[in-house]
């Protein structure tokens, strides 16, 4: 509660002396008294001491300015260690829950989480991923409905469920877009990018691509995923404010678009698809036939590209891949030659 005081000047030891109603004695040194800034009226004055953040003096003009001679400068910070300690000590704290926190947690709610919820994620994902990806911000990415391209992707779709050690329902598009990219979805989904059919040059590349991401599906990494990036990005609203609109959106697209899996989860996809593949009387050869093509792009082939080259141990990837794939494995082919180049017109 505000208190009246009477102030004087003691010129000797250039202090600023008075006393609070009670009979409190104040001794203010000069040097060391700011002036509060972002005053809502302009016809008073308010000072403090630099360190005493709780009391104020509520003057009723400036004629005081003058005789401040650090009236508007900064206080300094006499203890920087236990600031830097704190500072830290949170960033350290922000790094534990995001990078240990949030995927254990991530991790262990994935089991949880029935088909019809894992579904109903992963179809309004796809479509918050159609919405980013359109240039004009005025229509979805269309999705690619030619029905002899669509029948095509079917049967190669029904040979490899049929190679699967139990049926797995899928839900796979062809998004008409010029990514050369294919990822898994929560709930069962498998989308391909229409560039990375027109960068293939065999169905059995694509299948290769197909078997890796059912792997994924069927390990769930595509749930476990999402879920970390949305815990994530729970933490860093927590942060900066309000991070839950549509830049939260498109960057939670753009993480799962771009999906950078463990290299474990990475190699147990590869593993799986050589089995798949093989069982369907595919080369699993075709898998490090496509690492090789798709290396060869460098950085210009996007993000599909980038994901695989991430990974330090490309090299052994390529070749487990033709260790798979057993001496003289006689392949069929997938796709008849007219329904490869249905295929690749899919989104025609």
């Amino acid at each position: 509660m505000p208190v009246p005081i009477s102030l004087t000047i003691d010129e000797d030891n250039q202090c600023l002396v008075g006393s609070v109603g009670s009979g409190e004695p104040l001794k203010w040194p000069l040097a060391d008294v700011r002036e509060l800034a972002d005053q809502a009226g302009q016809d008073h004055m308010v000072i403090q001491l630099t360190h005493d953040p709780v009391q104020r003096i509520f003057l009723p003009d400036h004629d005081l300015a003058p005789r401040l001679p650090n009236r508007t400068k900064r206080a300094k910070v006499t203890k920087r260690g236990p600031l830097i300690v704190w500072a830290i000590a949170a960033v350290a704290s922000v790094a534990l829950i995001i990078f240990v926190l949030v995927p254990t947690m991530a991790n262990q709610l994935a089991r949880f989480i029935p088909p019809e919820g894992e579904r109903a994620l992963g179809e309004v994902t796809f479509e918050q991923i159609r919405t980013a990806l359109d240039q004009t911000g005025l229509n979805p990415v269309p999705v690619c409905d030619n029905r002899d391209g669509l029948a095509a992707l079917s049967k190669m779709e029904d040979r490899l469920q049929a190679a699967l050690p139990e049926p797995h329902p899928l839900t796979v598009s062809v998004l008409d877009h010029d990514m050369i990219n294919a990822f898994a979805l929560p709930g069962n989904y498998v989308v391909f990018f229409r560039g990375l059919i027109d960068e293939a040059q065999t169905p059995e590349e694509i299948s290769a691509v197909f078997a890796h991401e059912i792997g994924h599906v069927v390990s769930r990494d595509p749930t476990r995923h999402a879920l970390r990036s949305a815990g994530s990005l729970g933490v860093l609203g927590l942060l900066f404010g309000d991070f839950a609109g549509g830049a939260a959106v498109l960057f939670l697209a753009e993480r799962l678009i771009e999906a950078q899996y463990s290299q474990e989860a990475e190699a147990d996809a590869d593993v799986f698809a050589h089995a798949v593949l093989r069982d369907a009387g595919i080369a699993p050869s075709s898998l490090a036939t496509m690492f090789e093509r798709f290396r060869e792009l460098g950085g210009d082939a996007g993000p599909f590209v980038a994901h695989f080259l991430s990974h330090p141990a490309l090299g052994d990837r390529i070749q487990a891949a033709r260790d798979a794939t057993p001496k003289g494995f006689e392949a069929v082919p997938i796709l008849t030659a007219q329904e490869w180049r249905a295929l690749q017109n899919i989104c025609d």
